[in-house]
């Protein structure tokens, strides 16, 4: 990457890892340059979710630095300018990145050889809802488990973007859906077609039973999804019918300080006995999700299933829940938001808001 031309743009900075105040709106005195393999994007969207909590806080695996850095999981944005080798994406072309850091910026210098299409007329805003939250929805309903019309599933933390995604795609592939949020979310995934569950009002696993009872070959769900973690993968796999399937895609306790890492690691490992020893547990059987991992061992995958979901949301099949569409200053806020907890979609950051509103005026 080199530098360019002479014009301010502000980006979203953290310094050091900590809660929402480490967040920091700065402006920068040029535009940087693409360099070989790369592109420079005028970011149109950015996502927030929980995982930028997470990557805030430095507990995140994946990513543990070097300070200071952009945060911003996924972004779309419109190709400005290719380094000297990039034959696509084209510039002028709307595409689409899971990009881990980097997304909350009004420019970002990206690899091209990961970035993805977004077709002509979608939503920036609803677009970028697709690259982690629907495409991890979409692949574990599609790749780890052989789910058919009329199955049902369990969503543990419904509200939150990633359960929405599930119950949204499983309403369009004829799934059932039961979902646990707080009493406060109860209509937002209801709004999907979901069974929602209030899981401070009792256990879960008890009501999940009932909903169930009566199911040829035994009361539960065919497959259940938690990003809780840790312990709670206990309660997640005893709602499961024989035969069913727990994925477990995420450490949200040990994210936020709940669990140690000894307590995290000994959930994964319950997910891996469960695996290998389904047989005592009447076909029951549990898997763990990464989709960076899964990006990394299956491109084509990850290309085809974001150009896929992308046709979804074109035709109007699918509907992410933006709840929220702020300016790149808003950040501190909208992660404390995050932090309180699902509030039934995603907030999703327009880093040219504020100067659209200023040109307005």
């Amino acid at each position: 990457m080199c530098y360019g031309s002479a014009m301010s743009w502000q980006h979203v900075r953290i310094s050091h890892f900590g809660g929402p105040e480490v967040l920091e709106l700065v402006s920068e005195p040029t535009i940087p340059n693409p360099g070989a393999g790369e592109v420079r994007i005028k970011v149109l969207a950015a996502g927030t979710g929980f995982t930028d909590s997470f990557i805030r806080r430095g507990r995140y695996p994946d990513f543990k630095g070097p300070l200071p850095f952009t945060p911003g999981y996924d972004l779309v944005g419109v190709v400005e300018k290719a380094g000297p080798d990039v034959v696509l994406p084209r510039e002028g072309q709307i595409v689409a990145d899971l990009c881990v850091v980097g997304g909350y910026a009004q420019y970002a210098i990206r690899p091209a050889r990961f970035l993805v299409p977004v077709p002509a007329g979608v939503d920036a805003a609803e677009a970028v809802c697709i690259p982690l939250a629907y495409l991890t929805a979409f692949q574990m309903l599609t790749r780890y488990r052989r789910l058919s019309p009329g199955d049902t599933i369990l969503v543990i933390g419904a509200s939150g973007s990633v359960g929405t995604a599930l119950l949204d795609l499983s309403r369009h592939l004829g799934l059932k859906a039961i979902g646990t949020c707080s009493a406060a979310n109860l209509a937002a995934v209801e709004r999907f077609g979901g069974k929602a569950v209030d899981y401070r009002a009792g256990d879960f696993v008890d009501v999940v039973r009932k909903l169930t009872t009566g199911r040829i070959g035994g009361a539960g769900v065919d497959a259940a999804f938690d990003a809780i973690g840790g312990a709670h993968f206990n309660r997640s796999f005893a709602c499961l019918a024989p035969g069913g399937t727990l994925i477990g895609y995420g450490s949200q306790t040990m994210a936020i300080g709940r669990e140690n890492l000894i307590a995290a690691g000994l959930g994964l490992a319950r997910l891996k006995l469960w695996g290998a020893l389904s047989f005592l547990f009447r076909g029951r059987t549990a898997l763990w999700y990464s989709i960076t991992d899964r990006r990394l061992s299956h491109p084509e995958e990850f290309r085809t299933d974001m150009a896929a979901l992308f046709e979804l949301l074109r035709n109007g099949a699918i509907h992410p829940m933006v709840v929220g569409r702020e300016p790149l200053a808003a950040a501190k806020d909208i992660h404390t938001r995050i932090d309180a907890g699902g509030f039934g979609g995603k907030i999703v950051m327009l880093p040219w808001l504020a100067t659209q509103v200023a040109t307005d005026k």
